[in-house]
């Protein structure tokens, strides 16, 4: 006997959110988004919306939480992002050992984003799969002395859901 199977949705679904800078004095994580099942992340970066962020954010990273333990996206030591002005992005571009990349440095100038290769995606894709009867979360993670750190970003997610059930809920 030959069973088929349905083939889990191949489309690519897009998604942002926008998120307040809040943190007091500490290290801190905003949840973004909520996983659940597989999916296949083509793009993942920040945009800064409120001019300027904080004096002194720091450590700006990208991980998985699972509410038992992280698995970092982007380099957890991270990217400076003090005083970043509208209109600054922030992207995962390389593997997790890199750390995220601020386009154009953090003031007021034109940026061009390529791939370091030709033909290559100037984003780094990468699989997530949620941790079974957990919340399973995308967190942005960053450190400040400011009290409390002030500003906020629009973070945006491209994606393609590789289990039936694969979807980032925003958060």
């Amino acid at each position: 006997m030959i069973q088929i199977s349905p083939t889990p949705a191949v489309g690519i679904v897009q998604s942002n959110v926008l998120k307040s800078f809040t943190v007091a004095n500490t290290t801190g994580s905003i949840v973004l988004w909520r996983l659940t099942g597989i999916v296949l992340v083509k793009k993942l970066y920040g945009i800064v919306e409120t001019t300027p962020l904080s004096a002194n954010i720091t450590a700006a990273h990208f991980r998985l939480n699972d509410q038992t333990a992280t698995y970092d996206i982007t380099l957890a030591a991270g990217t400076a992002l003090s005083a970043a002005v509208v209109g600054r992005m922030i992207s995962k571009r390389a593997l997790v050992a890199t750390a995220l990349e601020a386009s154009g440095g953090l003031t007021n100038i034109g940026a061009v984003l390529e791939p370091s290769v030709t033909l290559a995606d100037p984003f780094s894709p990468f699989v997530l799969i949620k941790k079974t009867a957990a919340n399973t979360d995308i967190e942005f993670r960053y450190t400040t002395t400011d009290n409390p750190s002030t500003g906020a970003m629009r973070f945006f997610i491209e994606y393609q859901p590789m289990s039936f059930d694969g979807l980032l809920a925003p958060q």
